[in-house]
Formats: C-alpha cells, sequence, structure tokens
C-alpha cells in the first residue's frame, strides 16, 4: 500500500498560537516544526506496522512546516508543486490519503486557530457544501479514485472529517475552547479571536496518531471500500465569503468548472 499524508501546522498539539508558532519570524517557529514533525512521525510508524510500503509526505503549511532532518527515513518528502497546487502531489497511484497537523474550517466552533486558507475567509461552499482546507483536498482524492484514510488534528477538525468523509479513522490532539460567531470581524481581528484551547502532551498526542494510523492502515487493507465521501458531483461550483477589510465590506465570490473539482480549485 501506498499513501500520501499531507501535513499543515496548526492542528498540532503544543502548538499554541499562530504568529509565535507557525510563522517563521515566530520565536517558537523551530520548535513548531520539530512538534509537527514528530506528529508525522508517529503516523508513519502506525501505518508501516500497519503494512503499509511506502508514504509520501507532503509539507502543505504556507511556510513550511516539516523538518526534513527529523522526518522518518522511511518516507519521502514533497514540497513544491508548480503553478498549480491542488491536489498537492496525489494522484490515482495512492491507495490512500491522509492528514496531519489539520485545523477546522472557519467558522468552526470550538477549534484552535480557526480559518480556511487564510483568516479572511467566512465560509467556502462547493456545490452547497461547506469545505475547509481538508473538505477541498479530500473532493480532489474523491476525483482520482483515491480513499482518505486517516485525519489527524484538533477535535473540531476530526468531527469535520468524519462528517465530511464517512469512514475515516481520525486522531484528536487538542480542543477549542472558545466559541465562534465571528463573521462581523475582519482577518486581523479573528486572527486572534480564537487561540483558546486545551492541548494532549505532545507525547501522548503522538501516541494516539500512532494507534489511529495503524488502525486506519489495517481497515484500509481488510475493507478498502468502508471509506465514503459526500454524494457531490459535476459540474462544480465554488462560493466564497470574504470578511469586509477596512473600508471595504464583506463579499461573496464565485468560480465554477464544468468537469473537475481540481481544475476548480486552480483557477485564479
Amino acid at each position: 500500500m501506498k499513501i500520501l499524508i499531507v501535513t499543515d501546522m496548526e492542528g498540532v498539539a503544543g502548538i499554541l498560537n499562530h504568529d509565535d508558532w507557525v510563522l517563521p519570524t515566530g520565536r517558537f517557529y523551530d520548535k513548531g516544526q520539530r512538534l509537527l514533525t514528530l506528529e508525522v512521525n508517529a503516523a508513519i510508524a502506525g501505518l508501516f506496522a500497519g503494512g503499509v510500503k511506502e508514504v509520501v509526505i507532503v509539507d502543505a503549511h504556507g511556510a513550511g512546516g516539516i523538518d526534513p532532518e527529523l522526518l522518518d527515513p522511511r518516507a519521502r518528502l514533497l514540497r513544491g508543486w508548480g503553478r498549480n497546487p491542488y491536489p498537492f502531489g496525489l494522484d490515482s497511484s495512492f491507495d490512500g490519503f491522509g492528514v496531519v497537523g489539520q485545523h477546522a474550517k472557519a467558522g468552526t466552533p470550538f477549534s484552535h486557530i480557526t480559518h480556511t486558507g487564510w483568516f479572511n475567509v467566512i465560509d467556502v461552499s462547493i456545490n452547497g457544501f461547506s469545505v475547509g482546507e481538508y473538505g477541498q483536498l479530500a473532493l480532489c482524492a474523491m476525483e482520482l479514485g483515491v480513499p482518505s484514510i486517516l485525519a489527524c488534528g484538533e477535535e473540531a477538525f476530526a468531527a469535520e472529517a468524519e462528517e465530511f468523509t464517512p469512514g475515516v479513522i481520525t486522531a484528536s490532539v487538542k480542543q477549542g475552547t472558545l466559541p465562534d460567531g465571528l463573521d462581523d470581524l475582519d482577518q486581523h481581528e479573528y486572527r486572534k479571536a480564537k487561540l483558546g484551547a486545551l492541548h494532549l502532551s505532545p507525547a501522548k498526542a503522538r501516541q494516539v496518531i500512532r494507534a489511529a494510523a495503524l488502525k486506519a492502515a489495517r481497515k484500509l487493507k481488510a475493507k478498502p471500500r468502508s471509506f465514503h465521501f459526500p454524494d457531490i458531483g459535476a459540474p462544480y461550483k465554488s462560493v466564497a465569503r470574504v470578511r469586509r477589510e477596512g473600508d471595504q465590506p464583506a463579499k461573496t465570490l464565485e468560480r465554477q468548472h464544468p468537469t473537475s473539482v481540481i481544475a476548480l480549485l486552480n483557477q485564479r
């Protein structure tokens, strides 16, 4: 079995806020990279223990989140995808797809460092389904015929993944403590509004992730048809609601594509 794991940083246990931990200018950015990479290593360990033979890790955090020197040597690392980011290296040669370090979509109550793409987004929907960063990637996987098997991150994200892709195995490593209902905020205000969370210790989080990855690999091997996607198909229409900014009011942006959700997501 060959698995692709896409990584982010904000959903990692021990990542306490955005600016200090996930930006290169942050005072704890190096620690953030280490925490993410060790969570990824835990997923790799679980996958190989479950019979996976090949793992590719995609560093999809905007500024980069993986420390290559710490990465499990059994995995390969992908960074860089040309003009069109989606589907972030995924293709039909993979038997499964998963994520580590993921946060919930914009607007999710009791989530941590909540956003979709960036903090200026209120919501993104595709054919009426509200989707975050995970949901968009999952729809790419659906188009390619690759099941979504593993979703690791904060508790609210795990619930989001279970609802959007039934059958996916999840691991929750922290719990957001603040509600949402903050559509009136601008991106700068929203960026600072969802920074409360209750974390597992990083060591415990890695145990939880390894166990989930092992379970996902075994499930994929035994019951490959037990992973599901929402009932959605072409033509595709994306609606993005964007926050107010300064004197500019909130606005709505729309995109369409007749046949491909991947092509839709890559539209400028």
